[in-house]
């Protein structure tokens, strides 16, 4: 069945509900499907037929979900491109993907008509706002009929291709096919946390052409509304719960760490909310618990990764309630669920015995065809239909998956494993810490010596040493930071999180070698 078609039926349940809500419009079930299947026909009556390439470029707004559901409906495929990124990365993305059409805002619309020569399979230029394109979006729309578009695509036909650089910073495009996208809105169905419901509105704080963007087509399948905010502010976000009686969240831990230190943030109501959920990230236990003073006994965790379609563990809100004086469990990312098959494995892919560390390899409905264009770069992380994520874990008896690290990020220093990430949630338990970072750097006698880098909470002070001591009582002696440099931010990607790359590669730059 075409992805399109359960937006569909959502409309004949749910005509009169409220399907995608921004700072400029609001949409019912019903408008929904008559615009998309408007979008659908008009796109086809530009010349783009079934498996066109066609990509979306602007910040949240009404338009960008129009465009994913058109999309499904007329068998063309999804090119989601942050709108952080810049002007070269963009031009760089529409020319690797070879996308045929982009749908973008003002902001780009002009300065890709400049960089045309470029991408010269660009056919169409689609602005959402006045500026100088090819053509304006409600000009294709009145091109299209509200007559449902009759395209049937295969499962393993490509529907979307992700680009994501990862901790490595090279381009990378995750390729998924409507059978991936199927299987994430069952997977997100069948979730083990609080299901969405009609009624829920979820908030989107996050880039929807990124992880915040997988849960839209699950919403809309069982008639929860979409509520995009443009970009991450604090009071905004806050007000906003409060004004539209929102439901869910979905926040990377970043986000989080600001809310919760918000000045008074227990003046906002936040009664509605049901579920935040939180990921893309390991967040400290100490975080874990103030956030569930703030919002509640509402927290899920999840793990997984764009090459997953989403989550493939879950840390439930059950999971989060802890009894007594053991927090570990608030350590871990949850257990893998429903139809994905999780291992964690050494270096010959067998299974660690419960506590060792492995890498997580994930295999099921939901992963990846490979990587666009890049056999060899699928060659590296698919193995037996397995895809080995980078992700350094050890797995409990009961099944609880504790991400120690990425495995490009682990830290040797004089023959010892050290994973960034433990010694992180250690100086995160520091109540004048707001943000921190530990990294590898060079050093003669141990090849690497642990660095942390620390930004404060406004107004207050600590000295390094203070930090290295309080590590020294919950580390060995090896883990804990040799030194520690303050700053006023830490470096993050356009989906919010800290990027230990970028701060490794400054202390690095005047070595000869990098490990």
């Amino acid at each position: 069945m075409n992805l399109g078609k359960i937006i569909s039926r959502s409309a004949l349940y749910w005509p009169d509900h409220e399907a995608v809500v921004d700072s400029r419009q609001r949409i019912t079930f019903a408008q929904l499907e008559a615009r998309t299947n408007r979008l659908a026909s008009g796109l086809q009556a530009l010349g783009l037929a079934r498996g066109a390439h066609v990509a979306i470029l602007a910040f949240n707004r009404v338009e960008l979900v129009e465009a994913e559901v058109a999309f499904y409906k007329a068998g063309m495929v999804k090119v989601p491109i942050n709108a952080r990124l810049s002007l070269d990365e963009v031009v760089q993305v529409l020319e690797d993907s070879r996308s045929q059409a982009v749908v973008t805002d003002g902001r780009f619309a002009a300065a890709l008509q400049a960089r045309r020569g470029e991408v010269p399979q660009l056919r169409w230029i689609i602005s959402l706002d006045e500026e100088s394109a090819d053509i304006r979006y409600p000009e294709v729309l009145a091109r299209g009929s509200e007559a449902p578009v009759n395209c049937d695509p295969d499962d393993d036909e490509l529907a979307v291709l992700h680009y994501t650089s990862g901790s490595s910073g090279v381009l990378k495009a995750a390729m998924l096919s409507f059978g991936n996208r199927k299987a994430l809105i069952r997977k997100s169905i069948a979730s083990p946390t609080r299901r969405a419901a009609p009624g829920d509105i979820m908030a989107h704080v996050g880039p929807i052409t990124h992880a915040s963007g997988m849960q839209i087509m699950p919403l809309l399948a069982v008639g929860a509304c979409n509520l995009l905010l443009d970009r991450y502010d604090d009071r905004l976000l806050l007000e906003t719960i409060q004004r539209e009686r929102v439901t869910r969240l979905f926040l990377v831990p970043a986000m989080i760490n600001r809310l919760v230190n918000v000045p008074e943030v227990e003046r906002y109501d936040l009664s509605s909310l049901r579920l935040v959920m939180y990921g893309a990230a390991p967040m400290a236990p100490a975080l874990v618990k103030r956030a569930i003073e703030v919002f509640g006994p509402i927290l899920a965790q999840g793990y997984g990764a764009g090459e997953t379609c989403s989550l493939v563990t879950v840390l439930t809100e059950q999971d989060h309630l802890i009894e007594g004086d053991d927090h570990s469990r608030l350590a871990s990312c949850g257990r893998c669920y429903f139809e994905t098959d999780l291992r964690v494995v050494n270096e010959d892919f067998e299974d660690v015995r419960p506590g060792e560390v492995g890498e997580i390899v994930v295999k099921g409905p939901d992963i990846m065809k490979g990587y666009w264009q890049a056999p060899e770069l699928t060659a590296e992380v698919m193995r037996d239909g397995y895809y080995l994520t980078g992700d350094l874990a050890r797995v409990d008896e009961r099944g609880y998956l504790f991400i120690v690290d990425r495995k490009k990020e682990m830290i040797i220093s004089g023959g010892f494993n050290i994973y960034p990430t433990e010694v992180e949630q250690v100086l995160y338990s520091l109540p004048q810490v707001f943000e921190a970072a530990v990294v590898g750097v060079p050093d003669e006698q141990w090849g690497e010596a642990v660095r942390a880098v620390v930004v404060l909470k406004p107004g207050e002070s600590l000295s390094a040493d203070a930090i290295i001591e309080h590590c020294g009582r919950s580390l060995a002696g090896f883990k804990k930071p040799r030194a520690v440099d303050f700053v006023k931010e830490l470096p993050k990607n356009p989906n919010g999180k800290v990027v230990r790359r970028l701060i490794r590669e400054a202390y690095w730059q005047n070595s000869e070698r990098r490990i």
